[in-house]
């Protein structure tokens, strides 16, 4: 398959500016591949297709506030630093995105704060917007920590144009997360409430946690025809025994194993035996799916809408089977369903 063919035209009044009011009352396309059937449903009611020993899987990555604003040594210029990753804790050295980078050098100094009271030096160029910065804080490794999530903001993506509301923080974030890492929510978990997993724990459905740090290389749109020469950028992955135990008991008793979201689907099939059962795992992947492909653990996902062009559209289409998954879009477009981040989910059985 080739890129063109993951091409179509999104309405922008689409694109989800907010969340919807309640976490579970989005709206939820059900595809089912045998029967080649599309229903709309509300996310709730996502309970009706889950029985006693089924799994979910669910990332429990959680979002740090990775957009913090600085000011220039000097010029006093606004620079807006996008955190990506800590490369040290000890020097507290950080990948950084800085925006507009053409005015940002190597050693240049940038301060944070009305009272300045978090300095950074430049002291590597990564990419054209990439820098590697020191920070210079007078303070043990959690106050340096605490002062980046007091100065932080909720990193949501740049195509919700507006200003980030204290909502955010919560809304941008799943009610499971527990490892700090990621700076972009693995959304299609964020449509769970409490009382929604509350229910599908009564009903005999068992969770599995992975974890998998999502990074801004999500939101690349693939740019090459061919997509084997595409190259994802590398995510954090941690996968325990006992999740594995939980998943690999569901397979062998036949039961729907269901990936919450692309993360969820590139974290398990990052780590799968020859026996196409799941294994523990602690390291890096880079993981493209894109069709065609055969899925080895989940035989059931969660997913939001996607963007044109993106390796989520890809793994979608390798689960869904393209055909049908380029019908469920024409539809979500035709029926108006909110896409991206903050909108609307899609489950496929």
């Amino acid at each position: 398959m080739k890129l063109s063919h993951f091409q179509f035209n999104l309405p922008k009044e689409l694109l989800a500016e907010f969340p919807a009011e309640n976490r579970d009352e989005s709206r939820l396309m059900v595809i089912n591949r045998e029967k080649k059937t599309i229903e709309h449903k509300m996310f709730k009611d996502i309970i009706d297709y889950f029985g006693d020993g089924d799994v979910v899987v669910l990332n429990n990555t959680k979002v740090v506030p990775a957009r913090l604003y600085g000011n220039k040594e000097k010029t006093g210029a606004r620079i807006e630093v996008f955190l990506l990753r800590e490369l040290n804790s000890e020097q507290r050295l950080w990948d950084v995105l800085v925006d507009p980078a053409r005015k940002i050098r190597i050693g240049n100094k940038l301060y944070f704060g009305d009272d300045d009271s978090l300095v950074a030096e430049v002291i590597d160029n990564t990419t054209s917007r990439g820098r590697t910065l020191r920070f210079l804080y007078d303070g043990s490794y959690d106050e340096f920590r605490n002062k980046l999530t007091e100065l932080g903001e909720t990193p949501i993506p740049k195509y919700i144009n507006r200003e980030v509301t204290p909502e955010d923080a919560e809304r941008y974030q799943t009610i499971y997360a527990k490892n700090e890492g990621a700076v972009a929510a693995p959304t299609a978990g964020l449509h769970f409430s409490k009382h929604l997993l509350k229910r599908l724990e009564i009903k005999g459905v068992n969770f599995a946690e992975v974890t998998l740090h999502v990074g801004l290389g999500t939101f690349n749109p693939v740019e090459v025809e061919d997509l084997s020469k595409h190259k994802m950028d590398s995510e954090e992955l941690i996968i325990t025994q006992e999740a594995c135990d939980i998943v690999n008991a569901a397979k062998v008793k036949k039961k729907r194993i269901c990936a919450v979201g692309t993360t969820s689907m590139r974290a398990i099939e990052s780590s799968v035996s020859s026996a196409k059962t799941l294994n523990p795992f602690e390291g890096w992947t880079n993981k493209f799916i894109f069709p065609p492909y055969e899925f080895s653990v989940p035989n059931c996902m969660i997913t939001n809408f996607h963007t044109p062009k993106s390796t989520l559209l890809m793994m979608v289409s390798a689960f869904c089977g393209h055909d049908l998954m380029k019908k469920a879009y024409e539809e979500a477009i035709k029926e108006e369903y909110r896409f991206y981040s903050y909108g609307d989910a899609m489950l496929i059985i």
